[in-house]
């Protein structure tokens, strides 16, 4: 490559300090501004939700909120105990379907079965269940547990509606349980085998542990995701304006109050307070989702360390 008189310093060496002026540059700088921009705006939605609901519902935030039960309508005062304690049951009831059974395909699909014609089936099926909506696993579950009364002869309720948000769950967990799995090396299989470790003991011992954080970030994203449904729940949990017995089958086999449907509920209740009450349970729901997706952030910061 040859350089010019003007693009050389007093030494006779190549000049090849920045030049604002040059055309690559002004076009760099053009593109840069343009990305950031495009980046605010994909910000933005993200930002405006949450400082819209931080106003709306942060300041009707007292202890009352989380140790009463909601007002009847057309009455004020109460809170919105039951359904924090409704979203957490119901949410603990779809993990305890979804994560055995997500974390069991996974390491089907990544140690027994990594290039099998079921294994591609199921990893097809996967991708096509976690672009299925919501609605439809409600749908589903409203149609096959509900209706049926299977369920030692109840239709609605808390189980039913974890059924349902387990199935939103499912895909989420199993995808990154391969994905985790396929990160291990090789060589730590290997070697553990050479020792005469059988598969069972490799996995439990050597793989699953090695995996660990990617597979818990996803289960912990899983269960953010499931935590905010609404759709599911209307079809299968309902709602319920009293306290829940979870302490005995009678509560896990009947109507139980969630977020999401309380703020569906009272969103399009003709009055103030409820309204409010609604804003307020955004709000709440808003942290909680937010706080599992920090900490799935910081189990992904920690097994990068």
């Amino acid at each position: 490559m040859t350089f010019s008189s003007s693009t050389r310093t007093a030494n006779g060496l190549p000049d090849l300090s920045y030049k604002p002026s040059l055309a690559r540059n002004i076009g760099s700088r053009v593109l840069t501004i343009i990305a950031a921009l495009f980046s605010g705006i994909a910000v933005l939605p993200l930002v405006l939700v949450l400082g819209y609901v931080l106003v709306k519902g942060g300041s009707k935030l007292s202890l009352v909120l989380f140790t009463e039960l909601p007002p009847p309508p057309g009455l004020e005062g109460g809170g919105i105990a039951n359904a924090i304690i409704g979203t957490i049951a119901v949410t603990i009831i779809a993990g305890l379907i979804a994560i055995p059974v997500g974390v069991g395909g996974g390491i089907f699909l990544a140690e027994y079965s990594r290039s099998g014609w079921f294994a591609q089936f199921i990893r097809f099926g996967t991708n096509v269940l976690s672009g299925v909506p919501s609605i439809i696993a409600g749908v589903f579950i409203y149609g096959t547990i509900v209706t049926s009364r299977i369920l030692f002869g109840n239709a609605y309720s808390a189980l039913a509606g974890g059924m349902a948000l387990s199935i939103l769950m499912l895909p989420t967990v199993i995808k990154t349980t391969d994905e985790g799995l396929k990160l291990v090396p090789d060589d730590l299989r290997r070697a553990a085998l050479g020792v005469g470790a059988s598969r069972f003991v490799t996995i439990v011992r050597i793989t699953l542990p090695t995996a660990f954080t990617p597979i818990a970030t996803g289960v912990v994203l899983s269960i953010a995701r499931a935590a905010g449904e609404t759709a599911p729940l209307i079809f299968t949990a309902l709602f319920s304006p009293f306290w829940s017995d979870l302490l005995s089958t009678d509560g896990i086999f009947a109507p139980i109050a969630t977020l999401s449907v309380l703020i569906y509920n009272f969103a399009i209740m003709p009055y103030e307070f409820h309204n409010e009450l609604a804003w307020s349970a955004s709000f709440a729901l808003v942290v909680m989702i937010l706080i599992l997706n920090l900490f799935s952030r910081w189990l992904s910061r920690f097994a990068a360390k």
